[in-house]
């Protein structure tokens, strides 16, 4: 196995930075079940597996590295991962990060008038029904009455059209509101949904869903 090293990891096996055991290299500074790998046909495969195994999937690139540092290690081994997940159209939309970061907890007042706090949140994935044959639905929460209103539409709505159905079916109802808490969901996020906020005074509370 020595006389098969080469450079640079030949240098760094005699400067006792590595070590064998039958015939595997393993870093010194790394627990032993750590492989040192130094064929690039085996990094790939590594990268490959590490990617796409089912047990793995598209998740965060933290998780993936957490998964690769106790199984393998190479140098700037860290670097290539994330220039690899880069190229994988898939994990960018599972892993984007969608309106603001996160900030601390803030309590939410209890809510004293009717028509001041609704919470907000839109529900996709339901199967389709209705004459719109609708497969997605806006849900409405009031927290001084604690009742709910449900307002179908499509999952493929632009932020402007579920504006558009808040606009007639709450804002139209009930008045402007004082405070509208959701979740980081881009529609709610979006330059056109914070135009509206602003217009109406509204405040925009994020939950932590």
């Amino acid at each position: 196995m020595e006389s098969q090293l080469k450079e640079p990891w030949l240098r760094d096996y005699k400067d006792n930075e590595f070590f064998l055991i039958d015939g595997l290299l393993y870093p010194r500074e790394k627990n032993t079940s750590v492989l040192t790998v130094t064929h690039r046909d085996h990094i790939s495969l590594i990268l490959q597996e590490c990617h796409y195994c089912p047990y793995m999937g598209h998740t965060s690139e933290d998780r993936k590295k957490q998964r690769l540092a106790s199984t393998a290690w190479w140098i700037k081994w860290e670097q290539e991962l994330s220039e690899y997940i880069n190229t994988c159209e898939r994990c960018h939309k599972a892993n984007r990060k969608h309106g603001e970061k996160y900030v601390l907890l803030q309590h939410i007042k209890e809510a004293k008038p009717p028509w001041e706090t609704i919470n907000m949140d839109g529900v996709a994935g339901i199967f389709p029904g209705g004459k719109g044959n609708f497969n997605s639905c806006l849900i409405i929460a009031y927290r001084f009455s604690k009742s709910v209103r449900c307002l179908p539409f499509q999952k493929e709505d632009t932020a402007m059209d579920s504006a558009l159905l808040f606009w007639n079916d709450i804002i139209c109802t009930c008045g402007v509101l004082k405070v509208i808490i959701s979740d980081r969901d881009p529609k709610f996020t979006s330059e056109f949904w914070t135009n509206l906020y602003d217009m109406f005074g509204t405040k925009h509370a994020l939950s932590i869903g």
